[in-house]
């Protein structure tokens, strides 16, 4: 989990997982960016009901990515993670799911205590 990637300066680690949904859904996403990023960046943001929210936006070198983030590196997509976070995603997955009503990326977390009843937000 501390292994050092040759290309950057962040721990590359693999305590969260990443559906092939998920994995494909990002590789579109990517494609589709005019604008150049170097991946996708998981954090959470204070937000509804149980006071957490999972967040994920477009890696920017020089500004929101850190030496601190950690890296997965999955299928050759970089994946930051806001180092506040880590602790709270071991052991998770990170899914894409997709229904008649609404579609986006969600986690599986065992470290989750509890979701409110929109499913906006959750607590650890």
């Amino acid at each position: 989990m501390t292994n050092k990637s040759n290309i950057t300066e962040n721990n590359i680690v693999d305590y969260l997982t990443i559906s092939d949904e998920a994995l494909t859904q990002i590789k579109k996403l990517l494609e589709e960016r005019k604008e150049k990023c170097s991946g996708v960046r998981v954090g959470v943001r204070t937000r509804g009901c149980s006071g957490l929210s999972y967040n994920i936006e477009y890696a920017i070198k020089d500004k929101n990515i850190t030496k601190f983030d950690d890296l997965i590196i999955a299928d050759n997509i970089n994946i930051f993670i806001d180092p506040k976070i880590s602790m709270f995603l071991i052991g998770s997955e990170m899914i894409y799911k997709e229904d008649d009503l609404e579609s986006g990326f969600d986690f599986v977390n065992p470290n989750e205590k509890g979701r409110c009843g929109c499913g906006e937000s959750f607590k650890v």
